[in-house]
Order: C-alpha cells, then sequence, then structure tokens
C-alpha cells in the first residue's frame, strides 16, 4: 500500500467531534510538560478512549481498525517481526495475504516505524490501525506463549536426556504434574481459545512441529525440540487407550478432555513416518450446538418445501456436498423439526457430532466391527420411527437404509458427490437397483457453504480482469455489476472482510418423470426432468443470486463453480 499520511491526531479527533478545542489545548499543554504522546494524554484524562482514537485514525486513512482480544493471531507469521522491534516499533504481523503482510500498528501514521518495518520485513505491507494496550497484551500472550511450550519442552528434554523410558514414564505416579501434561494442557487450552478443530503434531527432521487447523487454514503455532515428540506420542496413547509398545502401525483411538470448563471429546489418529510418529487431533465440542432449520439460509419456499418432506411417515432423504460443507448441520436441524415425544429416532454416526436430547445416538467402531451396516441392522429391530444414518459408505449400508425407507421408515443420511442429480446415479453405481432408487429417495438436497461479507464494512465491488470474464460466461449482465460488494476489513471481521458463512443449495425431490427415468436409467430425460423438478435453480444458481444481492462475493462463487461446474 502507498506510505501513509500525517494525520494530526488532535485536529482530527476535534474534526469528528470526538474532542472540543478546550480539551485539546488542555491535553497538548500536559504532552508538553510530561513528554508523553498525545494519545496517551487523551486517554489517561478519559477524553477520548483507545478505541475512539483507533477508529477516527482508520477512517481518516481508510484502513480497518482491528480488535486483536478477538483475532487469532498466527505465531509463524507474528515470528517474521522479533519481539524486541514488534515492541519497539508498536507494531504486530498479522497474516500474509495476497504475497503481503497485514501489520497492525498502534499509530499508523508513524512514518518512520513504516519505513523500518518495510526495511525489517522486505515484503509489501497493508496496515490496520489497533489500540495500544490491545496490542502489548497480544505481543505478551503470541511472544511469550511460545517461550511457555518451549521453557516446558525444554524442561522435558532435559529430564529425558537422549533416550526415553517407556516403561518408567507409563508407570510414573503424579504424573499431572509432570512437564509433558502442562505442555500438552497448554496445548490443549491454546486450541480451543483459537477454536481449532484439529491439533497436528508432527516431528520434522530437526524440530518438533505443533499446528492448528482454524478456518479450515493450518497455522504453526509452535517449534521445539525434537527429542520429547516420543513422550508426547506416548502420553496421549495413554490417554486414548491405544497400545504404546506399537509404533510401527497407524492407530485410531479418542479420550475426552476437560478444558476452559468446556468437555471436547478428542479422536486421535496416530501415524509412522520417517522421522517418528505423526499425530492428529479432531476436536469435537460436546456442548456445541447447531441451527435450526429457520436459521440455515434456505430460500423459504425450499425451506418450507423440506419440512413438508421431512414430515412424511417414510423414504428417504439425502444431503450431499463435500467434507465440510454443513450436512450434519442441516441433518440435525431436520431431526430437531421432528423430535417429539411421539418419534423414535436412532442415530448411526462417525463420529457422534452433536448432542440432541431424546434421541438415541450410536458411535460407529469399526475395530469391534461395529460398522455403519451392524449398527443399522440392529437399529431395525429397535422399532425406530426415523434413523439418520452418517454416511452412506457402502452399497450394503446404502441398500438397507433405502428398503427401510421403501418399508416405513424415515432415513436421513449423506453422500459425497457433486450436486444433487448426481447422488441418484452414484446410488445405481453402487450396485443399488434402480427401482429401489425410484421407490425409497423423496429428496435430494446438495449445498455448500459460502463466506458471508461484512456488514460492517461492506463497500461496492469493481471486478478484477480475470472476474470479469468469469462473470460474462456465466451470463451475469453488466446491469448487475453495482450490486457486486466486497469487505474492505474493519473490527468487527477481523481485517477479513468476511462475517459469518451462509448456506447454499439445490432441492431435487424425486417427482414421476424423475422416478421413471432413474428406474429406466435414461440419462437424458433424467437430466431434463430434473432441470424441471429443479425449477432452473442449481447450486450455482443460488449462489449467483446471493453474489448479486451483495450478501457474499465474486471470489467465494468463483471458488464454489470449480465445484459444481465440469
Amino acid at each position: 500500500m502507498a506510505r501513509p499520511e500525517k494525520v494530526r491526531l488532535g485536529d482530527l479527533l476535534v474534526q469528528q467531534k470526538l474532542l472540543s478545542q478546550e480539551q485539546l489545548a488542555f491535553a497538548l499543554d500536559e504532552q508538553k510538560r510530561s513528554g508523553r504522546k498525545l494519545g496517551r494524554v487523551l486517554v489517561d484524562n478519559a477524553f477520548v478512549t483507545e478505541d475512539q482514537i483507533s477508529d477516527a485514525l482508520g477512517r481518516q486513512l481508510d484502513i480497518p481498525h482491528i480488535k486483536l482480544k478477538y483475532y487469532n493471531t498466527s505465531l509463524d507469521v507474528a515470528r517474521r517481526l522479533p519481539e524486541n522491534q514488534a515492541r519497539r516499533l508498536r507494531s504486530l504481523v498479522l497474516e500474509e495475504r495476497n504475497g503481503a503482510l497485514l501489520v497492525g500498528m498502534a499509530d499508523p501514521t508513524d512514518l518512520f516505524a513504516y519505513d523500518e518495518l518495510g526495511r525489517l520485513l522486505k515484503r509489501d505491507i497493508s496496515l490496520a490501525v489497533v489500540t495500544e494496550g490491545q496490542l502489548l497484551e497480544t505481543i505478551d500472550r503470541v511472544y511469550r506463549r511460545t517461550e511457555e511450550i518451549t521453557g516446558l519442552a525444554r524442561e522435558l528434554s532435559e529430564d529425558l536426556g537422549d533416550t526415553v523410558d517407556f516403561g518408567a514414564l507409563g508407570d510414573t505416579v503424579g504424573l499431572e504434574e509432570a512437564p509433558i501434561v502442562k505442555l500438552l494442557q497448554t496445548v490443549f487450552s491454546d486450541a480451543t481459545q483459537a477454536h481449532a478443530s484439529d491439533i497436528h503434531i508432527e516431528p520434522q527432521e530437526a524440530r518438533l512441529q505443533i499446528r492448528f487447523r482454524i478456518d479450515g487454514a493450518l497455522h504453526l503455532q509452535t517449534e521445539t525440540d525434537r527429542k520429547i515428540a516420543p513422550s508426547l506420542a506416548l502420553r496421549l496413547k495413554l490417554m486414548s487407550g491405544l497400545d504404546i509398545s506399537e509404533k510401527r502401525l497407524p492407530q485410531d483411538g479418542r479420550f475426552n478432555v476437560k478444558v476452559r470448563d468446556q468437555v471436547v471429546d478428542v479422536r486421535i489418529s496416530t501415524m509412522p513416518t520417517q522421522h517418528g510418529e505423526s499425530v492428529v487431533m479432531r476436536l469435537l465440542n460436546q456442548g456445541g450446538s447447531f441451527l435450526t432449520l429457520d436459521k440455515l439460509g434456505m430460500p423459504p419456499d425450499m425451506r418450507e418445501r423440506f419440512r413438508e418432506i421431512i414430515s412424511r411417515s417414510s423414504g428417504m432423504v439425502l444431503v450431499t456436498g463435500p467434507t465440510g460443507s454443513g450436512k450434519t448441520t442441516t441433518l440435525y436441524a431436520g431431526l430437531a423439526e421432528i423430535n417429539t415425544i411421539d418419534q423414535k429416532i436412532i442415530t448411526v454416526e462417525d463420529p457422534v457430532e452433536y448432542r440432541l436430547h431424546g434421541i438415541n445416538q450410536v458411535q460407529v467402531n469399526e475395530k469391534i466391527e461395529l460398522t455403519f451396516s451392524r449398527v443399522l441392522r440392529s437399529a431395525l429391530r429397535q422399532d425406530p420411527d426415523v434413523i439418520l444414518v452418517g454416511e452412506m459408505r457402502d452399497a450394503e449400508t446404502a441398500q438397507i437404509g433405502l428398503r427401510a425407507a421403501m418399508t416405513g421408515h424415515l432415513v436421513f443420511s449423506t453422500l459425497h458427490t457433486r450436486d444433487a442429480a448426481g447422488t441418484l446415479f452414484r446410488l445405481v453405481d453402487m450396485g443399488i437397483p434402480k427401482y429401489l432408487v425410484a421407490s425409497s429417495v423423496q429428496v435430494v438436497l446438495a449445498q455448500r457453504l459460502l463466506r458471508r461479507v461484512c456488514e460492517s464494512c461492506s463497500e461496492p465491488h469493481q471486478p478484477t480482469p480475470q472476474e470479469t470474464e468469469w462473470l460474462e460466461h456465466e451470463g451475469v449482465g453488466r446491469d448487475k455489476w453495482g450490486a457486486l460488494l466486497h469487505g474492505r476489513g474493519c473490527s468487527h471481521c477481523n481485517g477479513t472482510g468476511y462475517s459469518g458463512r451462509m448456506g447454499v443449495y439445490e432441492m431435487l425431490e424425486m417427482t414421476l418423470p424423475l422416478a421413471e427415468a432413474a428406474a429406466h436409467h435414461d440419462s437424458t430425460h433424467f437430466l431434463q426432468a430434473a432441470r424441471e423438478a429443479m425449477k432452473g435453480k442449481t447450486l450455482l444458481d443460488r449462489a449467483l443470486e446471493q453474489m448479486c444481492q451483495g450478501h457474499t462475493t465474486v471470489a467465494e462463487v468463483m471458488r464454489i463453480s470449480s465445484q459444481v461446474e465440469d
């Protein structure tokens, strides 16, 4: 970005009617007398708050004001600037975007600090304004947390020496006080605070790397002595009941851990690598809530029709989409609608992600041959009205589920297919008889998740040349481009331009022409009937509508278009 302009803070605050001339005159006199910065004098005298100063600077310079207490600062990015320089320049590297670094500055009008940041970082810089108090707290948290983890790792490494005595560690009394447990407590605490979905513990050639997956992207949390890797793996195996002597084969397990008054269900996977065992843990918050059907973002007409279909006494309801597209959330929103005292509901899942009062939830366990198909057979002997099968993983499970749907049960499940129409062909390709597909499936819902434009900082968007070409290819006329928006980044969205996510859906209801075409495996007539059943509204069409209404960006719709188009 261009070098920021020099702004006289006092005049700016007076201009924005946050400060009177009398208050400014008093503060300037106090500044001369004490030698303190004007902003600090104003805050100490309660004339304005730090947030008001940052908001004013952000508006004047057209840069976002980021509230760091709500911001997940990536350690690997922050460390591009040494701690002593971060404190001296009152600056913190927040993230990397399109080859440039986003830097939060307490005083973005400090041109000397800006020039030195460019020299130190040797990258293009984009600025955000942050309050000095939150900046210093975040520097303490980011850099000191690294020192804490490194210190615990160093203490453990010294205790272990060059050889890990697995037997001695496994039998140690009072292990809760050992450095290894303190280190794990710190890692779990940081992961839950950052809303991480996964923790990756990976031994490298010279170091041990710990990374968190946050909002779908991996972030380096810390790097430390590789010597402690076997002890970490051992302790986690003990917690999850795995074979601590087996290091040559992959293992899977689970355990619960209480962090910050939350019970977290942890699914662990270990895998032998060249430099030791890699451990990945998926974190599932057992207290997590889910959205209702009214909050999913379906168009009203689709939502009401879907509500009518799931109120039936039998049939198959399928939700399709890639991993992470919100299928389980949609299924549970549907279950919550029909979860009444006169309904017996059984779910068969791997893993059980939500808890819903009044239903019977079964966790699949392949190790003891408690498979989807086996549990499903057993569930049918439990006199259920409704069954949810987490995923149609194989032909046997699919066939049992479809036959149950045809014989008086309402069955919910998911498949990994690109769109709604392709789901029915996938079932046939799995070896399911065509008549069974045609007579059992009631509706297929395909979905994706799009990030919402932040309402607090949305502004008109001028498409890039690449976006222009794509919009023209998709038939989005220039008369609609005036409604295109993007977020420039603000404190509400932590500078990302996005706030929250929304679902986009296409719904394919099994009509008579569709059922006949499916039964005869007539792809031409099937696709024609599918288009008629969906009334021309494909998943991409729905996404384009949201884009043209300013709810999401061109970039987001382009991202999902590659998943749903040939």
